[in-house]
């Protein structure tokens, strides 16, 4: 009436392998990182106490869950003792959730480049790969920061010009009271300073100890007392943290102070859909066949200015450029198309206008600086009126300025 069923009986075979399907993901895990050259790892293992986990075998449990959607130390542990693919991975081995977090985020944090590197080249051998056409996207990944402890860079600036207007005013009053006193010899120093048009932390700790050397002589002044006490409790400390931030954003417009290197950007996901930025990062890959070829991470919210620093990355993963590269429109601009011109590369790279000057309303309107002719021997321009229009000056941002003549029509 029912099949046989017995939990006390050995069964056959006892290899997991039989359990796994011929085509299964997890095979194609096993086979790619047993390409790997051991010597790889060699450099993350120096050497003395006890017997270590292999780190092929840690690299595939790892790489096989990221697979799975697995990203926990915890649940990579737990599928390494319950899951028939993980624990066939292993080889019945069972390291635990330190071990797997100590390798990924330690041991493997200097090879993962070159463990990417040499999957990249067993595509290449495959003919998988050809690097004939190169497509480049990016996406915003937000970081794990709090969305509300921002640092804002043209805050840190003004901030910081109206913390050097009360210094500066501050050391002209204590000139003031010097030459009141007839010390004009001590004072010279601090009128330079009060004169100076920047006045940075290490020059304003140099003149904060020669006020308290001066108080030193004369602690009963009250008014420079007044003014050391501002000084060590207030400025300087104000000082040294502007520098602090403007060297913290490089040339960026903001950071996150729980995540320093993340900028605030505004994301795809918007679920409360008012624009709000957020503390993350632009990641830019590059794929060819539906393979990852390189990747890199920037601090730079637009997809603009990230075009030349990912192939740059590119290459040195790569070995060389692409022939081909493909981006969308985000990636158009002067400075790009002059970047792959001068490095060779063959590019489909539209400009944000692209389709906008395909419509008739764009060729229609005589206001477009597009829709006039251009004399290169007299450097000027036609409008659509007939009206001539010489060359003024260059702006530091490159935009040209003509005369402001009005066109008729």
């Amino acid at each position: 009436m029912y099949i046989q069923y017995t939990m006390d009986q050995l069964c056959l075979p006892m290899d997991l392998e039989e359990d796994i399907p011929t085509n299964h993901l997890v095979r194609v895990v096993n086979a790619a990182v047993n390409r790997l050259d051991d010597a790889l790892f060699d450099a993350a293992y120096p050497g003395g106490g006890r017997d270590s986990y292999h780190p092929k075998m840690l690299t595939k449990v790892i790489i096989y869950a990221y697979t799975q959607r697995i990203y926990s130390s915890r649940q990579i542990a737990k599928a390494v003792r319950e899951n028939i693919p993980f624990m066939w991975l292993a080889g019945r081995q069972r390291p635990n959730f330190r071990t797997l977090n100590r390798f990924r985020s330690e041991r493997m944090k200097d090879v993962l480049e070159r463990v990417f590197t040499a999957v990249l080249q067993f595509l290449a051998d495959e003919k998988y790969i050809s690097l004939e056409h190169y497509f480049v996207d990016g996406t915003k990944i937000e970081a794990n920061a709090n969305r509300y402890t921002f640092v804002w860079g043209k805050a840190v600036s003004k901030h910081k010009a109206k913390l050097q207007e009360k210094v500066h005013a501050l050391f002209v009053d204590i000139e003031a009271a010097e030459k009141r006193e007839e010390q004009e010899h001590r004072g010279q120093d601090l009128n330079e300073l009060g004169e100076s048009a920047e006045i940075d932390s290490a020059k304003l700790e140099q003149m904060t100890q020669a006020l308290e050397s001066q108080l030193l002589e004369k602690p009963k002044d009250k008014s420079l007392k007044k003014a050391v006490r501002k000084l060590r409790k207030d400025l300087l400390p104000r000082l040294v943290k502007y520098e602090h931030y403007q060297k913290l954003l490089g040339d960026r417009n903001s950071f996150s102070k729980t995540d320093p290197d993340a900028t605030f950007m505004r994301m795809k996901e918007d679920h409360m859909r008012n624009g709000q930025l957020k503390p993350g990062y632009n990641v830019q890959i590059g794929t060819e066949n539906q393979f990852i070829l390189a990747y890199s991470l920037h601090q730079r919210p637009t997809d603009t200015r990230c075009l030349q620093p990912h192939l740059e990355k590119a290459r040195q993963i790569l070995g060389e450029h692409p022939k081909v590269v493909i981006a969308d429109a985000g990636y158009g601009s002067e400075e790009n198309y002059a970047y792959l011109e001068n490095e060779h590369v063959k590019a489909v790279v539209k400009y944000s206008s692209y389709h906008n000057e395909k419509s008739k309303a764009w060729k229609e309107n005589i206001g477009k600086i597009e829709n006039w002719t251009y004399d290169k021997a007299k450097d000027t321009w036609k409008c659509p009126a007939g009206q001539t229009l010489h060359f003024r000056k260059e702006s530091k941002e490159g935009v040209m300025k003509v005369t402001p003549w009005p066109c008729a029509g």
